[in-house]
Formats: structure tokens, C-alpha cells, sequence
């Protein structure tokens, strides 16, 4: 047996740091966390100082036992799990359930080199209780709202709502933005563009400083420009520069890979951890911006070899979060030699992404001429304007430009053409375009995680799974939203005459956006009025802060929970007070004109409808139900648009016909779907029941048939692992089992090894099930359940008492604590 046995939460970075040890080292994964508190409400005590308690997971059962056998066959055990709070906590966890010492080494490295691991051997430390206590805080934290607030939200809201500290919050950032947008009251101006023929079949496109809020103004202008004379008025040319952006953090990761390749921030994240665990990037989990010595050399020979010395500019940047320290660098490349790596198609991109962006950070400003063209008009004193940009020397924009989330904001780089002072310019149009205001953009994933860090809530290492959860608990929804038509002026002034036209346009395409749902909108409403703390941007942010403190050992952790518990756990008990009719999940919109009766619009068990009439007896008509659109909510519809929405297709309806039968369209328990050959496709979430026709209903239908072929992700054990989505959401298939994918993960980001990974995990807890078996009585079994550890005597079930070790009982043991458990109380009538 190995002399050292070195423990990591990932089987990938296990295979990666075993070699880079010598043969006296064995590497073996926890699969991360090993422990975690119970179900039950009575996981914490909460009048003993809040002291958690901790059970080893069920599925962990038999790889903690694999790792207690290792460490005990070993002279020494090495903690090596993640360099942050959650990394820490992994650690002290594996010690508490391996029954290690306190001194056990615990070491800790940015990257998965050779030269950091063996800096790491040779530099251990023990575990730093202050960073678990951080960790612990946040568990407790988020533990105490979740299990006393989602109850309120049960009864005075829906059933089976949760409530969450940093999600709530995350939730009140998208339903404000669509309140804002809703509010908003757009404004239209005319903005005016001439164009002017050069020589050369070149053009000058010159624009007026200034838009004018009426059409009659705009008009005005353009007449007093009939017959006028154009003149290059001024050209003034000033030198300017750009600098490159700071290497990535977590955040700035998430928002570019976000806008220059589209990936979600979950799927970012993975594509991250995998290249982390194959010793390609740093540690991908980090609030700084700085980057080594190291790491500063590499990239200069890096850069000098690719470009040249006098593309060379190193900079040593600040991180603006004070708090930035458990990760203490930048998310960079191992070896800035190697410019492409990771295992697919996806990882290559992102790794591309990382390398240019730290690449970049050290490399020269680039040098810009940009040069203003001032045109006079003779028959007003205002001037046009016209402006452009010649790059002199490209210094990092020959690798890298950050990408910016409105494309109004970048910038004009167009060049003009060659212009002198006096000029006679010959004008071939000169536009009055009506333009409208636009409201604030709705989030999409990476705005989001921006506008999170910019308040200060969560962490790195929150964003993601913050972000996966608003969007499961189906608070908010992320998806395309087809534009709307509307009417705008323009009038065009060529050959001293104006010419005035209408012209469609479409406005307001959405594209992967976050939008509110009903749910969201109504629980962030009642949180507001009732929860202020736990939605509160600065309590959150200062929350964060406290728990920092708690990691630099200068706060005990159950005194930051005790001093926030006593008013929340008050205002719950408050809330109970709520009359649920003031919630805001019903409201009555009014009268329907035809048949007299009460429309409203109410949140039920599966989903927002319209309800016409009210059954206050058996004898009355039943009421009549219709389901709302994908962008209605029941805190906004009007009775006008409730109206409508009766007026629309009864469900199900038959949209057509396919290979000679029927599609129906219906809506079910899991929302809208088309039913065709005895089979049932569910709607995308981008279609509307209502509206969508025969022919987009027979390529959703097709389209399901070629998802439920599967695709093939590789050969494992002799047969293929495929991928499909099904009812229960995405997953992988071998031999005929199928194998649910884990949260925040998506089909586009289960590379070979994962979908080995999540087959073996699953196989690990089925194997687990059966802890303890005994061939001289077959009818007694140590099983694994759903809440713990049981001993099954034939059919009864009994608890195993708290202080004893499943995996040690003996048959003895299990038949006198069969003798010791009360008898199941007895079927039937009572007597």
C-alpha cells in the first residue's frame, strides 16, 4: 500500500495530480462533499448556538469507507481539496468522517502543474477552521430562511414553493427590470444622417449632434438644407489609445463567454472545472484580477516569441474587492506556450477565450488616430458632424477586444475616407429618421451575474447555481421572445427635394433573456412586503461581508447567525398574520360583457390562469379556466387581454394532420404539448398552443423522434453512451439504464468522462444500498433509504440509533434492536 494517500473531491483531478506524485503516493477522489445536514427541521439546534448537525450522505456511505480503509493503510493523508471556503469545508468534512487528526496536512494549489503540487508537498498546513466557519455560516444561513420561509410561502402563495437568501434577491433584480420596462414610457425623436459622394465611389456619412423631438422640427431643418451648400468646415485629429481589460475573474469569465460564444454561465463553469482538473488553466473560482510573477514571465516569452518585444507591456492589476483573497490569482493559462487545449470542441473555445484574455493583459496599448470632420452648411449655423478612427499600432487588439453587453456601447471604429479643410461636398441624401427610447435590457444570464457582483451579492462560487435555481424553481425563465410590429417616419431629402414614407420595423426581439414568471413575480412581491431583510440588496451584500469577516477569524460565526435569527425568525411568526387574499396570487379583473359573470385571474397548481364565473354551490355552472400566455403575468394582465385570451382556440384543439393522423394540441401537469400517433411531444417553451400552425407542429414532432434516437457521446464497457432529454429532464443511456444529468448541467456540456462519471456514481449508490448482509439469516439486511441507514427484519423496518456505525452492526445487534424497537402499530378498526 502507498505510503501517502492524497485526497481530492474529482476523479478528473485525481488522474491528473497522481502523475505528477512519485509511486509513494495514491490519489483518490471524495466525489466532493462527503457530508451535509439531514432533511429534518431538526438538522440545526438552534438553541444550543446553532450547532449543526451532520450526517454522511447516503450515496458517500461506501466511498468514505473506501477512503477510512485507505487511511488507515497509510503513514500519512493529505487534504487536497479546492484553495476556497467550500474547498476547505470538503476538507474538514473528509477529517470528521475519516476520524483524522487535527493536524492532519491539508495543501493547497492554484493550478494542477507539476511545480504546484510538489510546491504544495513541500508547504502543507492544516485545515483553517476560519474559512470552514465561513462556509458553515452560509450552510446554516441559508438553511434557517429556507426551511422557515418556504413554509409561509406554501400557505400564503402556492404549494411547494422554496425560498432562497441570495436567490430570492437574484429573482427581485429581474421582476424590477421588467417593471422598469413595463413603466417605461418611450419617447420618439428624429435623428438626421447625410450622405455625401466622394470621389473614388467612397462616401462620407456625416450625422447632426443633436435629435429633434418633433417631426415638424426635423422637417424644418430638413427644408432649410434644400439647395444648401456642404463644406468641410474643420478636421481635427487626436492621437488615442486603447488598453486592454484585466485577466478574467469568475464574473468576467461567465459575462464574456456569455457574449462572444453563447455559453450559459453553468455550462461556463463546466467547461472551467474541466480544464482546472486537466492542469490547463488556474483555479477557476477567484475575485482577483492579479496574476504571478510566474505567470507574468511566461506570458512575456510568450508574447515577445508570437509578436515580437514591442508588443510587450506587463501590468500588475488591483482587484477592486477588498475581500478578493482566497484565490489570489487571475483565471489564466498553465503554459502560455500553448495557445489551444481542452478535450472537445466547447473547452477549446473557452480556453482560446482565457488564454487571449490574459495574453492580452500584457501586452502594449494599442495606438489609434481618430480624427472628427466638422461640415458647415450655408443655410443654417448647425453643423454636421462625422467621425472615424485609424488604428497606427494594433498592440493587444492583435489578439483580443473585450465584447460589451450593449452594442450601443461600442464604439464607432469606421475610417474616413481622405478629407481636406474647404472641401465642396456633393450631398446624395440626407435622412429624417423617426427613432424611439428604449427601456432598460432585460438581463440575460452574464448581465445578471454582473449586476450580482456589482451589489455585492453571493460570490464566485454562487453565481452559477444561483442562477440554475431561480430558473428550476421556475421563478424566472430564460428564453427567446419574438419582436413587435411597429410604424416609424422617414423623410429623405435628394435632389432638393423631400419625399416623406412609413416604414415597419420590428422591436423588442428578445434572446436568451431572463423573464419573471407569474410565481416569481407574486413570491418577490409578498418577500418585499414581508421579508425586507431577506430581499434587501445592502442586508444580502452586508451579509457577504460578515461572512468574509468570519473568514479572517474576526467574527464567531453562531453570534452572526444569532443576531440575524431573532428578527427574521419574529417576522415569521408575523406573516402568519397575512390575509392571503392581499397576496397577489388572485385578483379580480371584472366582468365578462357577455355573460355577466366575474373574470379573474388566479395561480394555480399548474400554472397562471383565467377563471370566468365562480361555483359557490354544486348546483351552479362550473367555472371556466384558460390557460395564460408564456408573456402574460397575473400581477399585469388587463380584463381587456383576459377578453381575448378567451376568445382564442379552446385546448385541445387539432392543428392538422401527419402521416395520415391526427395532432392534438393540449395542455397537461408539464405545460402544452402535441399528441400525435399515441404519443405525446412536449410544446417547446417558445411556442404559443394557441397560435402555432400544422407545419411548425410536424417539425417539433420530427424533431423529438431525432432527439429520442439519442446522441452517441462515446463507447464504454463495450456498448455506447447516448444523451437524450426526457420527462424528467436530460440524460445519459448504457445498457439500458438511464442516468439523470446532475444540477446546473446541460447536454451540450457532458463530455465522455462525465457521462462515465455520473454512470459510476449512480452504480456506487445502488451498490451501496445493501450496507450489510448476513448468509446465516437472509432476512435481516442493513440497508440503505432516502433518510439514512435502516436494518430490514423481514418486513419491518428499524432505526438505527444515532451512535452506532451502520456498516459494524452485527447480526446480533440488528435482531436485539429489533427486539428494543416498539411493535408497528396494528391495521384495522379499533376495538
Amino acid at each position: 500500500m502507498s505510503k501517502n494517500l492524497v485526497i481530492v473531491e474529482s476523479p478528473a483531478k485525481a488522474k491528473t495530480i497522481e502523475g505528477y506524485l512519485g509511486k509513494d503516493f495514491t490519489v483518490k477522489s471524495s466525489y466532493g462533499h462527503v457530508r451535509d445536514l439531514p432533511k429534518e427541521n431538526d438538522a440545526i439546534d438552534i438553541k444550543n448556538g446553532f450547532k449543526p448537525t451532520y450526517i454522511i450522505s447516503p450515496e458517500k456511505i461506501k466511498v468514505v469507507n473506501e477512503l477510512k480503509a485507505l487511511a488507515k493503510s497509510s503513514d500519512e493523508v493529505w487534504l487536497a481539496t479546492d484553495d476556497d471556503r467550500e474547498g476547505e469545508s470538503i476538507s474538514w468534512h473528509l477529517k470528521e468522517a475519516l476520524g483524522l487528526a487535527d493536524n492532519t496536512k491539508r495543501i493547497v494549489f492554484r493550478e494542477i502543474t507539476k511545480k504546484a503540487i510538489q510546491n504544495a508537498i513541500q508547504n502543507p498546513r492544516t485545515i483553517d477552521v476560519d474559512l470552514v466557519n465561513a462556509q458553515q455560516a452560509r450552510r446554516v444561513l441559508d438553511r434557517l430562511i429556507g426551511f422557515e420561509l418556504s413554509p409561509v410561502l406554501w400557505s400564503k402563495v402556492k404549494k411547494g414553493l422554496s425560498a432562497g437568501r441570495v436567490q430570492s434577491v437574484a429573482v427581485r433584480i429581474v421582476v424590477e427590470r421588467e417593471r422598469e420596462i413595463e413603466n417605461f414610457d418611450s419617447k420618439s425623436s428624429f435623428k438626421i444622417v447625410a450622405l455625401f459622394n466622394l470621389k473614388g465611389g467612397k462616401v462620407l456619412q456625416a450625422e447632426l449632434p443633436k435629435n429633434f423631438e418633433t417631426e415638424a422640427q426635423a422637417k424644418t431643418f430638413l427644408e432649410k438644407c434644400i439647395g444648401a451648400e456642404f463644406k468641410i468646415k474643420n478636421l481635427e485629429t487626436k492621437p488615442a489609445k486603447k488598453s486592454p481589460a484585466p485577466p478574467f475573474t469568475t464574473s468576467t469569465l461567465q459575462q464574456e463567454a456569455s457574449r462572444k460564444l453563447g455559453y450559459s454561465v453553468a455550462s461556463t463553469m463546466s467547461y472551467a472545472q474541466k480544464l482546472y482538473e486537466a492542469g490547463k488553466i488556474s483555479y477557476m473560482r477567484t475575485d482577483s484580477t492579479s496574476l504571478s510573477e510566474d505567470a507574468v514571465q511566461n506570458a512575456t516569452a510568450a508574447i515577445t516569441a508570437a509578436y515580437g518585444a514591442e508588443f510587450v507591456q506587463n501590468r500588475v492589476y488591483k482587484t477592486k474587492d477588498e475581500n478578493a483573497q482566497e484565490a489570489h490569482e487571475a483565471i489564466r493559462p498553465t503554459d502560455f506556450s500553448a495557445n489551444t487545449a481542452g478535450s472537445d470542441l466547447k473547452e477549446k473555445r473557452l480556453y482560446e477565450l482565457i488564454w487571449k484574455r490574459a495574453i492580452a493583459s500584457q501586452m502594449a496599448d494599442a495606438q489609434l488616430e481618430r480624427t472628427t470632420a466638422t461640415v458647415s452648411i450655408s443655410t443654417t449655423s448647425e453643423d454636421l458632424v462625422a467621425q472615424g478612427e485609424v488604428i497606427k499600432f494594433e498592440g493587444f487588439l492583435k489578439v483580443y477586444l473585450e465584447g460589451k453587453d450593449d452594442e450601443d456601447d461600442e464604439e464607432n471604429s469606421k475610417m474616413l475616407p481622405p478629407l481636406n479643410i474647404g472641401q465642396i461636398l456633393d450631398l446624395d441624401l440626407m435622412k429624417g429618421t423617426e427613432r424611439f427610447s428604449r427601456p432598460p435590457a432585460r438581463y440575460t444570464e452574464a448581465s445578471l451575474v454582473k449586476a450580482l457582483e456589482e451589489k455585492g451579492v453571493g460570490r464566485p462560487s454562487t453565481y452559477a447555481p444561483t442562477i440554475s435555481t431561480i430558473i428550476k424553481r421556475e421563478y424566472v425563465v430564460k428564453e427567446d421572445r419574438d419582436g413587435k410590429e411597429r410604424s416609424f417616419k422617414e423623410m429623405v431629402l435628394k435632389n432638393n427635394t423631400i419625399t416623406e414614407k412609413v416604414n415597419k420595423e420590428t422591436y423588442g426581439t428578445e434572446k436568451s433573456k431572463l423573464f419573471p414568471t407569474s410565481v416569481g413575480m407574486v413570491v418577490n412581491d409578498f418577500l418585499v412586503d414581508n421579508f425586507k431583510n431577506v430581499v434587501d440588496f445592502k442586508f444580502t451584500a452586508d451579509v457577504e461581508d460578515e461572512f468574509d469577516e468570519i473568514a479572517k477569524g474576526k467574527i464567531e460565526w453562531s453570534e452572526m447567525i444569532g443576531n440575524f435569527y431573532q428578527g427574521f425568525h419574529q417576522t415569521i411568526e408575523d406573516s402568519k398574520g397575512v390575509d392571503r387574499n392581499t397576496v397577489g396570487s388572485s385578483r379580480d379583473l371584472g366582468i365578462d360583457p357577455k355573460t355577466g359573470k366575474p373574470i379573474s385571474v388566479r395561480l394555480g397548481k399548474f400554472g397562471p390562469y383565467v377563471q370566468l364565473g365562480e361555483q359557490k354551490t354544486k348546483d351552479e355552472e362550473k367555472p371556466q379556466f384558460f390557460n395564460l400566455k408564456k408573456d402574460q403575468l397575473v400581477t399585469t394582465i388587463t380584463l381587456e387581454e383576459a377578453l381575448a385570451l378567451m376568445e382564442l382556440p379552446k385546448l385541445p384543439r387539432e392543428v392538422g394532420f401527419f402521416e395520415d393522423k391526427p395532432m392534438i394540441i393540449g395542455a397537461g401537469k408539464m405545460g402544452p404539448y402535441i399528441k400525435h400517433d399515441d404519443k405525446y411531444t412536449s410544446l417547446p417553451p417558445t411556442e404559443d398552443p394557441f397560435t402555432v400552425t400544422e407545419a411548425r407542429a410536424i417539425e417539433i414532432v420530427i424533431e423529438k423522434r431525432q432527439a429520442d434516437v439519442g446522441s452517441a457521446i462515446g463507447i464504454f464497457e463495450g456498448e455506447p453512451i447516448t444523451s437524450g432529454k426526457g420527462r424528467f429532464g436530460p440524460y445519459v443511456k448504457h445498457g439500458g439504464k438511464f442516468y439523470s444529468l446532475g444540477r446546473g448541467e446541460s447536454l451540450e456540456s457532458i463530455s465522455f468522462d462525465r457521462a462515465v462519471e455520473i454512470i459510476n456514481v449512480k452504480r456506487n449508490a445502488e451498490a451501496n444500498k445493501f450496507l450489510k448482509e448476513f448468509p446465516e439469516n437472509d432476512t435481516i439486511k442493513v440497508l440503505n433509504g432516502m433518510y439514512g441507514p435502516y436494518i430490514q427484519i423481514g418486513k419491518r423496518n428499524v432505526k438505527i440509533p444515532k451512535d452506532m456505525v451502520p456498516a459494524d452492526l452485527t447480526l446480533e445487534d440488528c435482531i436485539r434492536l429489533g427486539e428494543e424497537a416498539p411493535a408497528p402499530a396494528a391495521r384495522g378498526r379499533k376495538k
